[in-house]
């Protein structure tokens, strides 16, 4: 059976853009790879952070939405996604974050990895774990799923996705299952937690809007469609996003998954070695470029 590679990217809510740029490409080191508008509101950017050529498993999206009311994480939603810190780096980097002023929303050690969480600017949790697969900085280690009950959840984790449940651990009120997919490929890893008594969670700036899987090509995402139909799991069609195809669905928990394809990729409206820095319009929005230009507020990516 086909297993998921993995994950493709993550998608969260913001507050004003440039906080976010600051943080992502000057705290984090990240590369801003592509400077879009969001396909469904274009008075408002869509922000793609990730390694240098945007690869599947290194990018985090942002909607920075600057009148957005502060959100909470809670049951039915991701709660947390995490970048691979390799274990010869990991004191390095966490020093010299705390150091600069970051300092860190917790630590400790999570089925025998080290983390660490910051916040960023809109008080989202951003998880550094210490992994040994890990070559540098820029990709996934984990996403987090919060699921009031999680059973449903990791059924279709492990009977459709592929996924191995390799671990529980318990902390406080906080049940967390661990869950890898086989393979070697960047954010093979999720965690699905429960906490006991947990309220309800509310959509805004610092929480996660989507969790993105991978499928290799167009033929291996409607071979997923299909997988899910038969599963009991309706999505919608596909949509194109420019740079990957895309199919939505609600897991049984309420978490917004997506599956996205690896091509075509950022690369296919501006050079690969100056991505991210001219702001790239789809096709129905170019003629509103004057209009749309006036609207976004400027922004300064650091060298």
């Amino acid at each position: 059976m086909t297993t998921i590679p993995g994950l493709h990217h993550v998608t969260a809510i913001s507050g004003a853009p440039q906080p976010n740029v600051d943080f992502f490409t000057g705290t984090l080191g990240q590369k801003l790879v592509k400077k879009t508008v969001n396909f469904d509101d274009p008075g408002t950017y869509h922000l793609y952070y990730g390694d240098g050529a945007g690869s599947p498993g290194t990018i985090l999206t942002f909607f920075p939405f600057a009148d957005s009311g502060p959100g909470r994480a809670g049951p039915g939603m991701a709660s947390a996604y995490a970048y691979a810190i390799p274990t010869a780096q990991f004191d390095r980097i966490t020093d010299d974050l705390a150091v600069a002023g970051h300092t860190s929303a917790g630590a400790g050690l999570r089925f025998g990895e080290r983390f660490v969480t910051l916040r960023d600017p809109d008080g989202a949790p951003v998880e550094l774990i210490e992994s040994t697969e890990a070559t540098d900085m820029h990709g996934f280690h984990s996403v987090t799923l919060w699921e009031r009950d999680p059973e449903r959840t990791l059924r279709l984790l492990t009977d459709v996705f592929g996924y191995q449940h390799v671990g529980t651990e318990q902390d406080g009120t906080t049940e967390r299952h661990r869950l890898i997919v086989p393979g070697a490929e960047r954010g093979r890893v999720l965690d699905v937690i429960r906490v006991a008594g947990a309220q309800p969670g509310r959509q805004g700036a610092g929480t996660i809007h989507h969790v993105a899987f991978r499928a290799r090509d167009d033929a291996e995402q409607l071979d997923w469609m299909e997988r899910l139909a038969r599963a009991g799991h309706r999505t919608t069609p596909v949509t194109d996003r420019q740079y990957f195809n895309a199919i939505y669905f609600r897991e049984p928990g309420g978490v917004l998954f997506e599956i996205a394809t690896d091509p075509p990729g950022f690369a296919i409206d501006e050079p690969a070695d100056s991505l991210g820095q001219q702001l790239k319009l789809p096709p129905q929005y170019e003629p509103m470029r004057a209009r749309i230009e006036r609207v976004l507020p400027p922004l300064r990516v650091r060298a």
